[in-house]
């Protein structure tokens, strides 16, 4: 069935080389509000490059992004927030001696009248976006280095959700985490979907993808295998994508 609502993002016809080495050639993917969508494949598949090219870090050599529906100019990670778009790397880039606070507003500082950084308004901002995202945070006064894996994330999360990110490029949200940390990341997930954020998912974990996605795009030597709805497709079907780059049987032609 043909999906007829406008796609929070679509990318048309990317590419992308090094070299000769075409890293991404010629590649459309869509996104929908509300959406997990997962971006799959082996190292050097084109998935991590494809996803630079969305957020602004590494320029495009051809190929369109459109967000709702307009044409968007993406150069720089700069461009990208004004489209409300944020990435939350695998290394999450957050400053391990500061607070959830510190963090949070980190190079966005809130200040008083007179000038001064207002870390108390800060404080109970945090308060207020973690209450919503994970009620059970409490260690607001600790450096993040003390947090676990889990924690972590979520501070991650609050700061792009906090300045109203529409679309997330999260790259492997639940890598070394054990599986209450990874619940705990799920849950976080599965919120912002449901108040209407887009989450492009890159992940090698098929088994995360098919408890927390909504379709895949799977890509092989810098091209898109295709695009699957997670429920109509196992675990196998996905890893004879990644490894052989097909569709599975019941889907092809």
């Amino acid at each position: 069935m043909t999906d007829t609502r406008v796609p929070l993002v679509e990318m048309r016809d990317m590419q992308k080389s090094f070299g000769g080495i075409k890293a991404v050639d010629h590649v459309s993917i869509d996104l929908y509000p509300g959406e997990v969508v997962g971006v799959l494949g082996h190292n050097g598949a084109g998935k991590s490059v494809l996803m630079k090219m969305l957020s602004g870090a590494i320029p495009r050599d051809g190929g369109e992004i459109w967000i709702n529906g307009a044409r968007a100019e993406i150069n720089t990670p700069r461009d990208a927030r004004r489209y409300h778009l944020e990435t939350i790397y695998q290394t999450l880039a957050l400053a391990d001696n500061l607070d959830a606070a510190s963090n949070l507003f980190l190079g966005r500082e809130l200040v008083t009248p007179l000038g001064f950084v207002d870390d108390s308004t800060m404080e109970a901002e945090a308060r207020k976006i973690m209450a919503r995202l994970n009620p059970n945070f409490r260690r607001f006064s600790e450096p993040v280095s003390a947090l676990s894996g889990g924690q972590r994330q979520s501070v991650a999360i609050a700061r792009a959700v906090y300045f109203n990110a529409r679309i997330l490029i999260m790259d492997e949200p639940t890598a070394a985490l054990g599986p209450y940390e990874t619940q705990m990341v799920m849950d976080l997930i599965n919120e912002l979907r449901r108040t209407g954020i887009g989450i492009f998912l890159i992940d090698h974990d098929i088994h995360q993808v098919k408890l927390m996605c909504d379709r895949a795009h799977v890509m092989k030597n810098g091209q898109l295998v295709g695009t699957v709805r997670v429920a109509e497709v196992t675990e196998d079907d996905l890893l004879g994508m990644i490894i052989a780059g097909k569709m599975p049987a019941h889907l092809a032609g």
